[in-house]
């Protein structure tokens, strides 16, 4: 097969990340999540610690200004250290990993990111409300109901107003997918196994 990377975005409590972690163990490849701001930020130079202040968080509205051209902002500029930058930065390391090897990634934007590239399967994975209160209890420990569920939709809320401001698209739009799955429905193996065969459909081998 090719040389291929698998984006997986994730609504919270999901299990999108656990997936994704499968799938680099089934296909042998490297899987990418947090690890994207460390190589951000060796990147840049810009301090680790911005990153994860704006990851997959946005602090501002939506603007049409702010929608991922491909460039970053050079040193010498104030903005250098801004949210729009530190995506930016992010949106480079994402390209260069792609560029490289065969990789899974997940989360920050990375289907826009490489919506030019022909080798990837853009993924993404939800659950209904109880099957993500019973994952993020399991996985982050929050027991008490009411604090799943606020966590839930806070997070969601984030990710899609990150995603909206550095894409112009809406994060939960099928269109910006090759594959939308129900994990509560499917469970994680069941769509490891989708995403697998549906990889070797697109791309072969």
């Amino acid at each position: 097969m090719e040389k291929f990377v698998i984006t997986i975005a994730r609504g919270y409590g999901s299990g999108g990340r656990t997936i994704g972690i499968r799938l680099s163990e089934r296909l042998g490849v490297e899987f990418y999540d947090r690890d994207l701001i460390r190589l951000a930020s060796d990147e840049s130079g810009i301090n680790e610690a911005l990153f994860g202040e704006s990851d997959e968080k946005t602090k501002g509205l939506f603007t049409k200004r702010s929608v991922y051209k491909g460039e970053v902002i050079t040193p010498d500029k104030k903005s250098f250290t801004g949210e729009e930058n530190l995506f930016n930065y992010q949106a480079k390391v994402i390209k260069k990993l792609a560029d490289e090897k065969s990789c899974i990634i997940v989360g920050r934007c990375a289907d826009y990111v490489l919506k030019d590239y022909k080798n990837v399967v853009r993924v993404f994975v939800y659950a209904d409300l109880e099957n993500c209160v019973k994952n993020v209890a399991d996985v982050k420990g929050i027991l008490d109901r009411k604090e799943a569920l606020k966590k839930i939709s806070t997070i969601d809320k984030e990710r899609a107003a990150y995603y909206k401001s550095h894409t112009g698209r809406d994060w939960i739009d099928a269109r910006n997918y090759d594959l939308c799955l129900n994990s509560g429905d499917l469970g994680f193996d069941k769509c490891v196994d989708i995403i697998a065969d549906y990889l070797k459909i697109k791309l072969g081998g």
